[in-house]
């Protein structure tokens, strides 16, 4: 079992989620990598310890409970429990109510909502047991506003904010951080990249100064803490 604090990140892609994977590995965390693809899981665990970090990679489906604590037992029993866990999954389908099915619904809210749901639920007992720790929650500006055609977003992404606001005032007191954080823009990833060749850098988000937010969120001092945060380009229009 490792000696190093853990920091695990359910999410993790070429974007976001490994570039928070690798800012914790940086500060000597051993990172736990969870998301579908096991294969590109183990590239990133290859890269982080490439750079002298410690990763674990574990498959993951956050729709289904017993997966999520299968993949939370592993990180467990093969690092320590979590000192730090940051949501990061997310689903999206673009379809007008009347085109949307019941099963892609009820398939994104999982992934937007309840899979932070159980997450939270594996690593709360120990946190509550240390009196610390920080939960760190990956919204969009669909968590504050529907959008036509973007329901099914929108409605996890709802569920996922209040789910934090519950999670910060149940457990504040006992010194677990929970913060919320909006992403107002499109981050700069390769599936963007080749959506949108057109855009120039400076109009996407960048994953590193994301992560960056992140490690300084989980570094505030107890007495400042944010529940809540927006992050955009300082071109975006809002």
């Amino acid at each position: 079992m490792s000696e190093a604090k853990v920091a695990v990140v359910v999410g993790v892609g070429p974007g976001l989620g490994s570039a928070v994977a690798h800012r914790f590995a940086r500060e000597r965390f051993a990172v736990g990598l969870m998301a579908r693809n096991i294969d590109k899981l183990r590239q990133f665990q290859k890269d982080i310890e490439a750079n002298g970090g410690k990763a674990l990679a574990v498959a993951c489906d956050v729709s289904d409970p017993a997966s999520v604590n299968n993949a939370f037992e592993q990180v467990k029993s093969q690092l320590n429990a979590p000192e730090v866990l940051v949501y990061n999954a997310g689903a999206f389908t673009m379809a007008g109510i009347l085109e949307l099915t019941p099963e892609q619904f009820e398939a994104n809210w999982k992934v937007n909502c309840f899979g932070a749901f159980l997450a939270v639920q594996q690593v709360l007992p120990a946190m509550v047991e240390r009196s610390r720790g920080t939960i760190l929650l990956t919204g969009a500006t669909a968590a504050t506003r529907g959008g036509a055609r973007f329901a099914a977003l929108a409605v996890g992404k709802f569920g996922l904010r209040a789910l934090a606001q519950s999670l910060a005032r149940e457990f504040g007191s006992q010194g677990i951080h929970v913060a919320h954080i909006i992403i107002d823009g499109m981050i700069n990833t390769p599936r963007v990249q080749a959506m949108a060749s057109n855009r120039d850098a400076h109009t996407l988000v960048s994953p590193d100064a994301i992560a960056e937010t992140y490690w300084q969120l989980y570094k505030q001092d107890t007495t400042a803490w944010t529940l809540e945060l927006d992050l955009r380009p300082a071109v975006e229009k809002f």
